[in-house]
């Protein structure tokens, strides 16, 4: 199957980068949102990522505007055009509002189309059962999308050999490195990354060391290019408690409870980054 309109529900910090790298290569996007407001938004964080790939040389100007004329706004999953060859559902994370998306979508997108969701933790398998099972599949891109190389590629139990294979091949003609992972809470990613993220704010809920020293730690000592602390800020407390409750509940096992100063930032709305404020102020 060839695919080449493509719909990215959701224009947030995943769903804007995914549109942005699909319309960088020639892709029909539409670009699917609950209001304009939202929808406009996306639009101008695309304008400003391409902007900066304009200034480090990466692409012209001439470049950038044939990206947005690829991207067509559509207010509301129930406007989305029918002849899509690819849905994308990049929504926050929550197993509920994503059925929804997908039930929705069932009965609008032709029948041989491939439903997809971004889900960075979120049983594949659990999800699929709103739609078309077989042409099912989870394709988890990493933040910042246009910057990041991977993507996992997750089978859900009735994911087809067909439905991998085309989105394996669409996920390297996007210049990505695409990874095969079964469905597991959590996936390969996150049930490394967010454990490691716990136990740094276990480690300064506790009093082992000052956020900026256990970031440190971890930058000098183990090479990473940014401390756990830093890390979490970006991706989001709110988003980082969410994946370890899939983990915990999926798993059930103790390992993965999620760090009680976690659950109390999140209660407090200190999420990081988008709230200017987490384990680290931003102005």
């Amino acid at each position: 199957m060839e695919i080449r309109k493509v719909a990215v529900v959701g224009g947030g910090t995943m769903g804007n980068g995914i549109v942005h790298v699909f319309a960088q290569n020639g892709f029909d996007v539409s670009l699917v949102e609950m209001n304009d407001e939202l929808a406009e938004k996306a639009l101008a964080n695309i304008s400003k990522n391409l902007d900066r790939q304009i200034k480090k040389e990466i692409i012209t100007k001439e470049d950038k505007a044939q990206t947005l004329s690829r991207i067509h706004k559509v207010i509301g999953v129930e406007n989305t055009p029918p002849d899509i060859d690819l849905v994308i559902e990049a929504i926050f994370e929550n197993k509920e509002a994503k059925l929804n998306v997908f039930n929705k979508l069932h009965s609008l997108i032709k029948e041989d189309s491939i439903f997809a969701s971004n889900t960075s933790s979120i049983s594949i398998t659990e999800l699929s059962v709103s739609t078309r099972p077989d042409k099912f599949i989870g394709m988890h891109f990493m933040n910042p999308v246009p910057v990041m190389k991977l993507v996992e590629i997750i089978r859900g139990y009735s994911t087809s050999d067909e439905t991998f294979n085309t989105i394996k091949e669409l996920s390297e003609n996007l210049s990505k490195v695409p990874v095969e992972v079964f469905d597991y809470p959590g996936f390969v990613a996150n049930r490394i990354l967010m454990p490691m993220i716990n136990e740094a704010i276990f480690a300064l809920m506790e009093g082992v060391a000052k956020a900026e020293d256990i970031d440190t730690v971890m930058k000098l000592g183990m090479n990473h290019p940014m401390g756990p602390l830093t890390l979490a800020d970006f991706i989001g407390l709110d988003v980082c408690l969410a994946i370890l409750e899939v983990l915990y509940n999926g798993f059930n096992d103790p390992k993965y409870r999620p760090c009680p100063l976690l659950k109390k930032m999140v209660a407090a709305n200190k999420l990081g980054r988008k709230t200017k404020e987490g384990f680290f102020k931003y102005n």
